[in-house]
């Protein structure tokens, strides 16, 4: 049996000026469902992210995720929507001036959780990522896979309903970037869906899980 579908692309197109980022898109993700969307470099996979986010506007059709149209969200309420979804890049965007631990907290601070509840929810999600040993360092003292481990920390810490990766593996090598897939394949079977955006075809056979293939803004 079929679970809802959390997240659902109808005819969405994406166009900058007279370039179109997407054309045409039309997916579901089931709620639960771990999923790829692949394509090349400007196969459209970071706007369709930003799309998501409400960060970018479609220039037609409708985004729904969770039950709401994205595009029909006021500013005020946008905050609240992107807290549904955990996003994770592949520059990190950790602060450097903050240990792992305070880069953790920085999500619960904004969504203005007591700072009681805080120490459990990061040790909650730091034990999930194997870096209860590294909580007091700052980034600039960690490896390249210990950064991500950071920031997927960082996505988790307000239990969001989705999990979106932009390229998480895109600068690491292979037995790092296999480690980092494990975190996702965990956090899946707890029951939180997950897109991450790749192109690294070894992972995406190795998983062999559902594809989503961009090519020039179109599904293919």
């Amino acid at each position: 049996m079929k679970n809802a579908p959390i997240l659902e692309f109808k005819d969405v197109t994406k166009a900058f000026g007279g370039i179109k980022a997407l054309s045409g898109v039309t997916f579901e993700v089931e709620t639960g469902e771990f999923v790829f969307v692949v394509g090349p470099s400007g196969a459209g996979k970071t706007t369709l992210l930003r799309l998501l986010l409400g960060e970018l506007v479609p220039t037609a059709g409708s985004i729904t995720f969770d039950g709401k149209n994205v595009s029909n969200l006021k500013s005020s309420e946008l905050p609240f929507h992107r807290q549904k979804i955990g996003a994770i890049f592949q520059d990190f965007k950790l602060l450097p001036e903050r240990t792992v631990r305070e880069n953790i907290e920085v999500p619960l601070a904004i969504k203005g959780i007591s700072e009681s509840e805080w120490k459990g929810k990061v040790d909650h999600v730091l034990k999930l990522v194997g870096l209860e040993a590294r909580s007091e360092l700052f980034p600039s003292q960690l490896s390249g896979g210990e950064t991500q481990r950071v920031s997927i920390a960082r996505a988790l810490v307000l239990d969001p309903k989705l999990i979106f990766a932009d390229e998480p593996t895109g600068n690491l090598d292979w037995e790092t970037a296999d480690g980092i897939m494990d975190i996702f394949v965990k956090v899946n079977k707890e029951g939180k869906t997950v897109l991450v955006s790749s192109h690294n075809k070894d992972i995406i056979k190795k998983l062999e899980k559902r594809v989503i293939e961009l090519k020039d803004g179109k599904i293919k």
